[in-house]
Formats: C-alpha cells, structure tokens, sequence
C-alpha cells in the first residue's frame, strides 16, 4: 500500500490514578500481569467469570500489540473466609462439610470446573495457575519478613496497617467507609488490620493447617497474592487484575504487604504493579449476583436453557469492562443472534475465496505489522481503515463495544477483495475472543435449545421440511397447522430472519 499507518498507542485505565494512562512495559520483552484467581469451594458463577472474558480481553489486545506476556491466574485452595475480612467459616472448610468430601476433592473439582468454563468461554490458559497450598512455606517466610509491620492475638498474626503510609488509596473512599464492610475481631488495633496468619482454634478439627511461628493454622486469604505475584513475576510487575470488589480490601491489603515486604513504607508510588485495573459486577435487575443466597447462575445454566457459551462472551464484550453489565435473558439472547449474523456473515465471505491458504499467509500480524508502510500485502485501503479504527478502539481501554461495530462494518464493505477483508477480519476475532474457524462453530449452535425440549431437533426439522413443502404448494392452512403444532412445544418459527429460515426453543 502506499504509505503506512500508525497504530494507536494502548491507553489504560488505572485505579490507582483514577485515570487513563498510556503503558510503558516495565520490561518491553516479558509483558507480566497477575489475575485474582477464584476460591475453589463452588462453581463460579457467571459474574465470577465475567473477570475472566476481561482479563483475557486484555491478554490478546496486549498480544496483538506484540508483546510477549506472561499471565498468572492463582488458584485460591486455602485461606477465604466467608467474609473478605477476618471472620467467618473458611469456605474451603466449610464446602467440605457440606458436601461430606474431602476438602483437596472439593479444590481439584471445583478448580477442573473453573478451567472447563475458561475453556468453553475461549479464554486462553494463562502462564500458569499456581495453587495456594503449594506456596504455604513461602507466606510463612513472607510473614516473618513483615514481622516487625505486624501484631499477634490469640486468633492470629495481623497486619497493622497504620505502618504504611497511605494505606487504602487504591479504594479511594473514606476510612469509614472501608471500616464498615470489614467485621470486628477482639484485639485488634484497626478496623482495617487484616490477617497475615489465623490460628485454628482450640479443639477445631480442620482439614488444611499448618505449623508457623505464630501457631497451628493457615494463612490469611491477602497473603496469597502478594507471595505467588512476586514469585512468578518479579517484586515490581506491569499489570494486576481483578474484580472492583478487590479494590476495597482485597488489593489495598496486598498493596500493603508489598510495600511491607520490600522496606518501600515511604514510597507510597509503590504498590507491585504499575497498573490495577478492575471490571465491573455483573447485575440482575435483583442486584449484584452473588453466591450467598444459592441458586446462583453458573455458565452451564446458560447452556441448559439452551445459549452457546460464546453468546456470554459476546454479552461482555458488548459493554466497557468497567461498566456494569445488566443480565437478562433477552440481552443474552441479542448476543446469540448477533454472534449468529457474525459467523454467518463470515463462512459466507470463506465461501467466495478461491483459496484460504492464500488469505492466512497475511493473518495473524502484530498490528504494528499491519499497518508497517512496508506491508504490501493488504492493499484494501477500506480494509486497513478499518484495522486502525479497531486498533484504536482497542487501545483505548479496551473499548470492545466499539470495535464490534468497525468489525461488522469492515465485513460490510463493499467493492472490497475478499482475501484481505477476512484477513483481517481473523485477526480482529483473534482479539476479541471469537475465531470461529478454530472452533469449528456450525450455524445450529447458535440455536436456542434448552436441554429440557420436550421435541428434538431431527422431528423439528423433520416438520419445519414439511411445512416448506406446504407453503410451496401455498397450501397454508396446513402450514399454520404446522407452525402452531411446533409452537405448542415450544419452537419459535422465524419465518422473518433474512439468513434462512430458523428457530428457536423459548425459555
């Protein structure tokens, strides 16, 4: 092409800042971000896993801007109390009770369902997922390095957070605030301290405790993070992750642990990463979603009432992560048929090519290659227009919701070569999390059908060929008796849709 363009320099938004600030890899070679992963006591439900289509959103967007990431997800095994502070049943513990199972069982099911929903959601396997429990030696010589920052009482070792400078300024809220959500325990010198180590209690039997210096127990959930991070990404890294409930005491704990931990108390600046970002809570009209109250919506609920798990994904990405994302099954399934129109437009496009292996030899390029003036092979100027809208849309803190529109322009263009328009298009689905050619997606699995139908999909379609045969004869009283039938179990006959005649199961 003549000339070349510049991609779009990534702007992200840190909590730290409140603001959205341009990234510079600490490290331009090894990119490195940290994920809180989840506590393996129960399915994650669908707002859990809403982290999740963020943070591996941010991966490939940190991908296709030609870095090299290193990504850790941890495996929280141990340590989560029923509150996020210090009090409550451990939820390990008290999972194992209820189910009468061992609580390692408890971890190794619920962490190979944890990893199932990743896969089902494409969303790519991180660097690696370290266990809490595999790092225990570890939070205690992190514990006795911060020694002299913390106190003991009989429950355990705390941390006092009056030792730090500027402890919770990545809440940003008031000090009551922050008090008001952490419940009290006896002796301690703060609201805000938290534990670093809780002693099992006399006579309790516990299935996970280990000997510290401190007494027989396990570590405080915080401590977890801080150890695995520093661990596998070094004592300053590029980017940590996690939902906005973590920006209340979660990540203000770890923040200062951190600084504890590497004598920087008078180097507020510090905090182990040079970016916190935060999704939002994934709403029902109800209120924020929540295990609490049992009964909770899983991924699997979804794929019972008969969506694909790619439609959730596209449900995220139809909103700005840090924006809250009402749930409703009319908005899941607007994302179905719109992920549907996507993928039909799409095999539509692979069916005009003379060759795909000639389109894939100018797929999968670092944008940065893309649009490098010495790229001749994608001459489409309409095409490499909207690459850059993309890029742009991307890079301004991952504003997914706006590059699905230039995607669906982009596949709209017209007088177009089709070559580089789906090379393009490969390339834009790689970054959003739906390259449909490596799922092997059919059109049919976009279709609505919960697993409790009371008709299968062979005498569905078996009815739908005889009611085609009716109405071409324009015999449609028998047509209408057809379509009513199907409707009585429950089939919704899509005479309109202008890609073929469909249907779906209603809810």
């Amino acid at each position: 092409m003549a000339g070349g363009m510049t991609a779009t320099p990534l702007m992200l938004y840190n909590s730290l800042s409140r603001s959205l600030e341009p990234f510079t890899p600490l490290d331009p070679d090894n990119v490195r971000v940290y994920s809180c992963g989840p506590t393996v006591y129960n399915y994650a439900h669908i707002g859990n896993l809403r982290a999740y289509v963020f943070t591996d959103t941010l991966s490939r967007v940190l991908t296709w801007k030609g870095y090299n990431l290193t990504h850790i997800i941890n495996i929280t095994d141990v340590g989560h109390l029923t509150s996020d502070a210090d009090a409550g049943d451990d939820k390990m513990e008290a999972a194992a009770r209820a189910q009468a199972m061992s609580i390692w069982d408890i971890a190794a099911h619920y962490t190979a369902a944890f990893k199932q929903n990743l896969k089902d959601l494409n969303i790519r396997e991180p660097s690696r997922f370290p266990l809490a429990t595999d790092h225990i030696q570890e939070m205690i010589d992190f514990g006795v390095k911060i020694r002299a920052n913390c106190y003991e009482l009989d429950s355990g070792l705390y941390f006092d957070t009056s030792t730090v400078p500027d402890y919770g300024r990545l809440a940003g809220t008031r000090e009551d605030d922050r008090e008001g959500r952490i419940d009290p325990v006896a002796g301690k010198r703060h609201p805000q301290d938290f534990a670093i180590w809780r002693k099992s209690d006399p006579g309790e039997n516990r299935q996970m405790e280990w000997d510290s210096p401190w007494g027989r127990g396990a570590p405080g959930w915080h401590l977890e993070c801080s150890v695995m991070s520093q661990k596998y990404l070094g004592v300053n890294f590029d980017i940590h992750t996690g939902g906005i409930d973590h920006r209340e005491i979660h990540h203000p704990n770890e923040i200062a642990q951190n600084q504890a931990h590497c004598h920087c108390a008078d180097t507020p600046d510090y905090t182990g990463a040079t970016f916190w970002m935060h999704n939002n809570f994934l709403v029902e009209r109800s209120g924020k979603m929540s295990k609490s109250g049992g009964g909770f919506m899983t991924l699997q609920t979804l794929v019972d009432a008969g969506f694909h798990p790619l439609a959730y994904r596209m449900m995220c990405l139809q909103a700005h992560y840090r924006s809250e994302l009402e749930f409703s099954w009319e908005s899941l399934a607007a994302a179905q048929t719109r992920l549907k129109r996507l993928y039909l437009t799409f095999d539509e496009l692979h069916g005009q090519l003379s060759s795909h292996a000639a389109m894939l030899n100018v797929s999968k390029l670092p944008v940065l290659e893309i649009l490098a003036p010495q790229n001749t092979e994608l001459t489409n100027k309409g095409v490499i227009d909207k690459l850059a809208e993309f890029d742009a849309a991307m890079s301004d803190d991952l504003n997914t919701a706006k590059a699905l529109v230039v995607l669906e322009q982009m596949l709209g263009l017209k007088k177009t070569d089709v070559a580089p328009k789906l090379s393009a298009a490969e390339d834009m689905l790689v970054v959003l999390g739906l390259e449909f050619h490596l799922l092997l997606l059919r059109r049919s699995d976009f279709r609505i059908r919960p697993n409790n139908a009371k008709i299968t999909e062979a005498e569905i379609e078996t009815r739908l060929a005889e009611r085609r045969e009716a109405r071409a004869v324009k015999d449609f009283a028998r047509s209408d008796a057809i379509r009513d039938e199907l409707t009585a179990f429950g089939v919704d006959v899509m005479d309109g849709d202008p890609l073929g005649w469909e249907w779906r199961l209603l809810l």
